[in-house]
């Protein structure tokens, strides 16, 4: 459990140790502090709030429906502190504090390992909270202050974001390194729908990009399989059995170590897409988070370099 603060209400503090660890007696034991005066504080906010917050039972205590929602409270009140005290420290010139990132799958399974060694040895004080989710639910999550940087596709600009770095992600086939089109320099659209499609979900940006732009493929290949993992694409890519429509970097670790081939698209109605990394124009980052950011638009650019001169 995080070490406590004073500017963290003491009632929150007690109602969270005893909700997490299940009795009065394990908080005490926590938190250093006698089982009366826990049970008083609890008592005390049951009082004021004129509800339950706990159901005693025989074996310990549970949270009420009133008590679940005093423990998000308390959840988010030190989540704020946290961050509060990290960027009262960067003011300080103190390299440490929490940064929390959203990234897409594609992004944890390829660059973003690397990028959070890269960190570890040149920031040791920074804390990394990696949230992974699909660029509509990134983009929410940044402007609804939930995180504070991402990595995002086909993000458009606006008054609310600032766009740290962005790269072109063209389009193109990936195949195993031994399918018949790995040869190929180049691909068209009709080449793909020789082959079975593995096709993402309407989850994941792709889809509905090819939806707009390429919706007489989808129709014409039948793919066989629709889903929104991008391991499961590239596992049935790598076993020769399908093909998929994608970027460079949603492949990367594939194309690195020789298993996949990534075959442009020579199509002009083959559009490319982005990728970008994003911050709030509207909510200060710290010193130490804009370093972090821009950090991480170097290594998207240093990364997407290393996959393509694979191809060259």
């Amino acid at each position: 459990m995080p070490a406590q603060s004073p500017l963290h209400p003491k009632a929150l503090r007690y109602l969270t140790a005893v909700a997490q660890l299940g009795s009065v007696q394990a908080a005490a034991r926590e938190v250093s502090i006698s089982a009366s005066a826990i049970d008083r504080q609890i008592l005390l906010l049951e009082e004021s709030l004129g509800v339950p917050l706990f159901e005693r039972q025989p074996r310990g205590m549970r949270l009420t429906a009133a008590g679940e929602l005093l423990l998000a409270l308390s959840l988010r009140w030190r989540a704020d502190l946290n961050r509060t005290l990290s960027d009262i420290q960067h003011l300080q010139g103190v390299s440490h504090g929490q940064l929390r990132l959203a990234v897409m799958d594609s992004h944890a399974n390829g660059l973003m390992p690397e990028f959070v060694h890269t960190v570890a040895t040149e920031y040791p004080g920074v804390v990394l909270d990696v949230e992974v989710v699909n660029t509509d639910d990134a983009l929410r999550h940044l402007q609804d202050g939930d995180v504070d940087l991402t990595v995002a596709f086909n993000v458009k600009p606006g008054r609310d974001l600032h766009i740290v770095s962005t790269a072109d992600l063209p389009l193109g086939c990936v195949v195993a390194s031994g399918h018949p089109l790995a040869v190929q320099k180049h691909a068209t659209f009709k080449d793909v729908a020789a082959w079975p499609l593995a096709a993402q979900s309407r989850a994941l940006a792709i889809r509905r990009y090819l939806e707009r732009r390429h919706n007489w493929l989808l129709e014409e290949a039948r793919p066989p399989l629709v889903t929104n993992s991008l391991q499961l694409v590239k596992s049935l890519v790598r076993s020769g059995s399908h093909v998929a429509l994608t970027s460079e970097l949603d492949a990367g670790p594939e194309i690195l170590d020789g298993s996949l081939r990534f075959i442009p698209l020579r199509d002009k109605s083959a559009q490319a897409q982005t990728v970008a990394v994003v911050i709030s124009a509207n909510r200060p980052l710290s010193r130490i988070g804009r370093v972090v950011a821009e950090r991480l638009g170097a290594h998207v650019q240093a990364y997407l370099a290393r996959v393509r001169a694979i191809r060259h």
